[in-house]
């Protein structure tokens, strides 16, 4: 006899998922996953509901059947713990974390698991305390300092990039947020009234209805997702003929509303990769930003208009980490499965990142301390930290000259998988920065090969001997690494020091478009003996 179905509505499955798997499942993850065809669904009066059983079916085996893929690929040894599995996305990109997109950055709680002994159980000593300085040589976006402020631990970042330093920057200073959220209002209202094209708006939203309609013909959602899955429709072919078909209305429009797509020259990344209406709107906008006279407000509003651009750039959404070619027609998306079509405008973008921002802003306010951080945009192989900082700041510089440099937690550049430069050269070309790309190390355009690697050990073997020296005698670093090579036990002994422990984890809800397991170590490495 079959079973007969328990039903649940969005709302309760929501509840039940988060009881079964001892963690948060909203109802849009149920959603998702319904669009997906994960599982069916059914309705009833209107309203989605699905069958207890099928949650029940899928969670089990999706939580199963990934640990064991995981540790098969990857290695038995994973410490499934730091994968941090019970966290959802918004828990990974709190507050000010997600203000900017940053490939290759790891997620704040790996700060706190090491750092704050608090809420570690297998630690048998205290690493560091509130009021020690740490330090990050490879700063990036600045998840070390922004944790070490909230756990009231002062913070020292160094980056090559100074762009990478502006981000980081913008998420530690303070704001009177009542002012930076006048200065939005103005710009908002400028970038609203501005036309460069009277025609953009009309062509657009013809646009949006025409392919909406096609879509909901040809792509309905979610049963074209599920027979794709089923392996029932040809994606490739039917894709590449629905996507011709509707190139055809795309065009007529484009005629009609007598649309420029591409800009006169290409000589430059602002150039290629935007259409000529949101290239003439990115350079209104920045006109405004620099008259701004406050700067932090300034730089703040700059880190939104760069987030904006970033999300502008005419390419396809499957394609935003790694471009290929720009995108200036309608396509078939991969991500999607249906026709997209490219940004024409960045005010959507810029008014959402905006309010996005000072909202961030607000629920960080609150978890701040008043511990010190700076940032440094040098070679973290020669730097004099302690000249950079009394300069800066002379109170910190007291301190640090008093106490010195407790540790490091940094994620060094992973050798010859990104060129840190390359993937902000939008923000390089608008605020007119200068590129420093041959000091990268381990860069993607130098490859894996034996001469890359060899630079690579010396490069980071190099920033840990110039580190140490402003270091106390018993210090603790924790690299988050990638460590394909075996370069580290190469690289620690080089820099005079040892491993003391490592820890290999699975990495999670990455958002490159690979989804093959992956894994990195956290090196414990201490100073060496004698």
């Amino acid at each position: 006899m079959k079973e007969e179905k328990k039903l649940l509505t969005i709302q309760e499955a929501s509840g039940w998922a988060s009881d079964f798997l001892n963690r948060k499942v909203s109802k849009s993850n149920i959603t998702y996953l319904i669009q997906y065809g994960l599982f069916p669904k059914y309705n009833n009066n209107g309203a989605t509901l699905v069958d207890i059983s099928d949650l029940k079916t899928y969670y089990q085996s999706y939580q199963k059947e990934r640990i064991q893929s995981w540790k098969k690929k990857v290695g038995k040894d994973l410490n499934w713990a730091l994968s941090f599995d019970h966290l959802r996305e918004k828990d990974t990109t709190k507050h000010v974390h997600r203000l900017h997109p940053y490939k290759g950055k790891f997620i704040p709680q790996l700060v706190k698991y090491f750092v704050d002994d608090h809420i570690n159980n297998f630690k048998k000593e205290i690493y560091f305390n509130p009021g020690d300085i740490i330090l990050d040589p490879f700063a990036g976006s600045g998840t070390t300092l922004v944790q070490a402020n909230e756990l009231a631990i002062h913070s020292i970042g160094i980056d090559i990039s100074q762009f990478n330093c502006m981000i980081a920057e913008a998420k530690l200073d303070d704001y009177d947020l009542d002012s930076l959220q006048n200065e939005l209002n103005i710009i908002k209202h400028a970038l609203l009234s501005y036309e460069d094209n009277r025609n953009i708006a009309r062509f657009e939203s013809e646009l949006s209805e025409k392919m909406s309609e096609f879509n909901k013909r040809f792509f309905p959602s979610p049963d074209f997702k599920v027979k794709v899955r089923k392996g029932e429709i040809d994606e490739g072919n039917y894709s590449k003929e629905k996507e011709y078909s509707f190139l055809n209305i795309y065009h007529k429009l484009v005629k009609k509303y007598e649309i420029e797509l591409k800009q006169s020259k290409s000589d430059t990344f602002l150039d290629k990769w935007y259409c000529k209406n949101v290239r003439n709107e990115i350079d209104f906008a920045y006109s405004l930003v620099k008259k701004i006279r406050n700067q932090k407000n300034r730089k703040i509003i700059s880190v939104i208009l760069s987030r904006t651009i970033r999300s502008c750039r005419a390419t396809t959404h499957y394609d935003l980490a790694t471009l290929k070619k720009p995108q200036l027609t309608t396509y078939y998306c991969f991500k999607h499965k249906k026709i997209c079509k490219p940004i024409f405008s960045i005010k959507y973008w810029f008014n959402r990142y905006a309010n996005d921002t000072v909202k961030r802003l607000w629920e960080y306010k609150p978890l701040k301390t008043s511990s010190y951080f700076s940032l440094i945009s040098k070679d973290s192989r020669n730097v004099n930290i302690f000249s950079e900082i009394k300069e800066q700041n002379i109170d910190f510089y007291s301190l640090l000259n008093k106490q010195k440099i407790s540790g490091i937690f940094t994620s060094p550049p992973y050798v010859g998988q990104i060129d840190y430069h390359e993937q902000h050269a939008y923000a390089y070309d608008l605020f007119e920065f200068k590129r420093n790309d041959p000091l990268e190390i381990g860069p993607l355009y130098k490859g894996q090969g034996k001469d890359a690697r060899e630079s690579y050990i010396k490069g980071i073997s190099d920033v840990l001997l110039n580190c140490k020296k402003y270091m106390i005698r018993d210090f603790n670093i924790f690299l988050v690494a990638n460590d394909k090579y075996t370069l580290y036990p190469d690289i620690v002994r080089k820099s005079g020091m040892q491993i003391a422990n490592k820890f290999k984890r699975p990495v999670l809800n990455r958002t490159e478009r690979g989804k093959s397991p992956y894994s990195e170590i956290i090196f414990h490495i201490k100073n060496g003996k004698g």
